[in-house]
C-alpha cells in the first residue's frame, strides 16, 4: 500500500495529495466501521483501477509515440524523394544532422519546413518542364510536319520522377537545338521562297501558283501566319528551284545559240546599229552567266520567240544575198592571209567561189561554212606562228637599220656640223650595234621555224616560201656581200699603192673628182633644215640586207629580193672591170667604211 501510495515517477505534489486523499478515505472506513478485510479489498480494488488507468494512459502514449514517428519517417521519406527528384543532394536532413536527441515532435517541427520548401520547388519546376517540354513539341511537330498541334500537347508527359537541374538543362538545351533548327529552316524556306520569286520572274512565271503547289503557306502575307517549316516543304522547294533552274538554263542556252546566230547574220548582213539596238535589251542578257541573270522578264518565252523570230527574218534575207558575203568573207580570208603572210586556200577563190555559185554546183552556205572555217583555220595559224613573224619583224626591222647605216657611211658630209648631225650619229651607232646582232637573230629564227615545223609536221611559208629557205639564201647572200667587202677593201689597198707609187714618180697625189649625182644615187634627202637623213635603199644591187620578197612585191610593197637571190647567186660582180672603175669610186667606198674619217 505504500508502495502504491508514494510511486517513484509521480512529483511530491501528486503524492502528497494520494496520501491525503488515502488517510480521509481511511478516516471515513474508521467512521463507518469498515473491517480491515473490506478495508483490504477496496483498497485493491482502488489499486487495480489507478493500474488501468495508468495502462491506458500508457497505451495512449505509445500509440501517438507510433503515429509521430510515422509520420517523422513519412516526411524524411517524402523528403528524400523530392530531394531526389529535384537533385539536391546537398540538402542534409535535419535529423540526421545531430538532432536524434530531439523529441519527435521537435523533428517533426524540423522537417516540415524544409519539406514545404521542397513542394513548393518541385512545384514550379515542373512548370518549367511543362513549359520547355510543350515548347519542344510544339517546334517537333512543326518540323515533322504535323497539323495538330493541340492532340500532340494533349499528349504530353512528364516525367516527375527526374526534376533535376540537370535534366532542366538538358530540356533547355533540346529546346534551344530545336529552335535553332526551326530559325534555320524558317530562314530556309525564306530564302528558298525567294529565290522561287526571282526565278519565276525571270522566267515570266506565276509564282503564287509555283508556292501554292510546294505548300498553301508559303503564299500569305499577313503578319504572324504560320509558315510550314517540314522536310516534305523544304524539299518540295528545293524540287521547284531545281526545275526552275533547269529551265532557266534550258532558256538561257536557247537564248545564247539564237544570239549567236543573231550576232553572225548581223555581222554579215551589216546589220546598222539602230537595227541592233532594238534587240540589245535582250542579248545584254548574255553578257553575264546564266547563274547570274536575275532581270525580271530577262528569260521568258516572248524574249526567245522575238530573237528566234529576227534570227529567221534575217536567214530569209541573208539567202537573197549570199552571194555578196560569199565575196565578203573571202575578202576577209585573203586580207587576214595577206597580213599574216599565209597563202589562202585557192579552191575558194572569188572568181571560182562566183562560178560555182552561178553555176549552181555548190550551195552557197556550204561554201561560206567553208570559207568561215578556212578563217578560223588561219586565225589559228597566225596565233600559231605569231612568236616567228614577231622575230620576222625584227630581223627585217635590222635589215632596214643596216641599209640606212650603209647609205649613212657614203654620206661624204655626215661628220659635218650642220644641224641635226648628231641625231644621225646616234642612229648609226645604235645601228651598228643592231646590225651585228643580225647573225644571231637569222640563226634563232631558224631553229624556232625548225621546231615548228616538227611541232606542227609541215612547211613554215612565208607567202608560199618556205622561210627556212629565204633565210638560208640571206645568209649566202650576206656571205656573199661580205666577201664583196672584202675584195673591195683590199682593191682600195692595191689602188691607194698604185696611187703612192704614181705620186712619188709624178708629183703631188691628184684629187678625186666627186661627183654631183652620187649623194642623190645614195638616197638621201634634205630634211629642210641643212642636215641630209638617208632613206633607206630597198632596190639597190649591192644592198647588204636584201628583204623578204613576197607574192604581193610585185604590186609595190616589197623589194625584189628573190630576182637579187638569184643573181648574187649565178652571177658574181665583175671586180676586174671595178678595177677599172676612177679612184673617185674606190674613194668613196673606202669612205664608206665606219671607221674612214671625212677626206679633206
Amino acid at each position: 500500500m505504500m508502495a502504491f501510495g508514494s510511486p517513484s515517477n509521480n512529483n511530491a505534489r501528486t503524492s502528497s495529495t494520494c496520501h491525503t486523499l488515502l488517510r480521509e478515505l481511511q478516516q471515513i472506513w474508521t467512521d463507518i466501521g469498515e473491517s480491515e478485510a473490506d478495508r483490504d479489498r477496496m483498497l485493491l480494488e482502488l489499486e487495480r483501477e489507478c493500474m488501468e488507468v495508468y495502462r491506458r494512459k500508457v497505451e495512449e502514449a505509445a500509440n501517438a509515440k507510433s503515429r509521430l514517428h510515422q509520420s517523422v519517417a513519412a516526411k524524411e521519406a517524402e523528403l528524400a524523394t523530392l530531394m531526389a527528384a529535384l537533385g539536391e543532394h546537398n540538402i542534409n536532413s535535419p535529423i540526421q544532422s545531430g538532432n536524434k536527441s530531439a523529441s519527435l515532435k521537435e523533428q517533426l517541427g524540423l522537417i516540415m519546413p524544409l519539406v514545404d520548401d521542397l513542394k513548393a520547388k518541385k512545384d514550379e519546376r515542373v512548370k518549367q518542364f511543362a513549359d520547355i517540354k510543350a515548347q519542344i513539341e510544339k517546334i517537333t511537330a512543326e518540323i515533322s510536319g504535323c497539323c495538330n498541334i493541340a492532340n500532340s500537347l494533349s499528349t504530353l508527359n512528364l516525367e516527375e520522377h527526374d526534376l533535376s537541374t540537370r535534366k532542366l538543362s538538358e530540356c533547355q538545351s533540346n529546346l534551344r537545338a530545336l529552335q535553332t533548327e526551326k530559325s534555320v529552316r524558317i530562314q530556309r524556306v525564306l530564302d528558298s521562297v525567294n529565290e522561287v520569286h526571282t526565278l519565276c520572274g525571270v522566267l515570266g512565271l506565276d509564282f503564287g501558283e509555283t508556292v501554292n503547289n510546294v505548300h498553301p503557306s508559303l503564299h500569305e502575307t499577313n503578319l504572324g501566319h504560320y509558315t510550314n517549316i517540314s522536310d516534305s516543304t523544304l524539299e518540295g522547294l528545293d524540287q521547284a528551284i531545281l526545275k526552275l533552274k533547269t529551265e532557266r538554263k534550258v532558256r538561257y542556252q536557247k537564248l545564247k545559240d539564237m544570239a549567236g546566230l543573231l550576232f553572225e547574220l548581223w555581222n554579215l548582213m551589216d546589220t546598222t546599229r539602230e537595227e541592233r539596238r532594238k534587240l540589245s535589251r535582250i542579248t545584254s542578257v548574255l553578257d553575264v552567266s546564266e547563274s547570274k541573270v536575275v532581270e525580271p522578264g530577262a528569260l521568258t518565252l516572248d524574249v526567245i520567240q522575238q530573237v528566234s523570230a529576227e534570227v529567221e527574218r534575217l536567214t530569209k534575207l541573208k539567202a537573197s544575198r549570199m552571194k555578196e558575203l560569199v565575196m565578203k568573207r573571202r575578202a576577209e580570208l585573203e586580207d587576214l592571209c595577206y597580213k599574216t603572210h599565209i597563202q589562202p586556200d585557192s579552191s575558194t577563190a572569188a572568181d571560182k567561189s562566183t562560178a560555182m555559185i552561178d553555176s549552181g554546183l555548190v550551195d552557197p552556205c556550204e561554201l561560206l561554212a567553208n570559207i568561215e572555217a578556212q578563217i578560223n583555220k588561219a586565225k589559228d595559224e597566225a596565233l600559231s606562228r605569231k612568236e616567228i613573224m614577231d622575230k620576222i619583224e625584227r630581223w627585217l626591222s635590222a635589215c632596214d637599220e643596216e641599209n640606212w647605216l650603209e647609205d649613212y657611211n657614203l654620206d661624204h658630209t655626215r661628220y659635218s656640223g650642220g644641224r641635226g648631225a648628231h641625231i644621225n650619229l646616234k642612229r648609226a651607232e645604235r645601228a651598228r650595234i643592231t646590225v651585228t646582232k643580225i647573225p644571231g637573230m637569222v640563226d634563232s629564227l631558224i631553229n624556232r621555224t625548225l621546231a615548228w615545223e616538227d611541232e606542227n609536221q609541215k612547211l613554215f611559208l612565208y607567202d608560199g616560201v618556205r622561210l627556212v629557205s629565204i633565210l638560208e639564201d640571206y645568209k649566202v647572200s650576206r656571205h656573199q656581200k661580205e666577201e664583196e667587202k672584202k675584195r673591195a677593201r683590199d682593191q682600195k689597198k692595191l689602188q691607194d699603192m698604185l696611187l703612192a707609187e704614181k705620186e712619188s714618180k709624178y708629183g703631188s697625189r691628184p684629187s678625186p673628182r666627186r661627183s654631183s649625182s652620187f649623194r642623190k644615187m645614195n638616197g638621201y634627202h634634205t630634211n629642210g633644215n641643212g642636215s641630209v637623213t638617208p632613206s633607206p635603199r630597198r632596190n639597190s644591187v649591192g644592198c647588204a640586207t636584201p628583204e623578204l620578197q613576197t607574192p604581193r612585191s610585185y604590186a609595190g610593197r616589197q623589194n625584189t629580193y628573190f630576182k637579187e637571190m638569184r643573181r648574187l647567186s649565178t652571177a658574181p660582180l665583175n671586180f676586174v672591170a671595178i678595177a677599172k672603175e676612177d679612184t673617185m669610186s674606190f674613194s668613196s667606198i673606202g669612205g664608206s667604211e665606219p671607221e674612214s674619217p671625212p677626206q679633206s
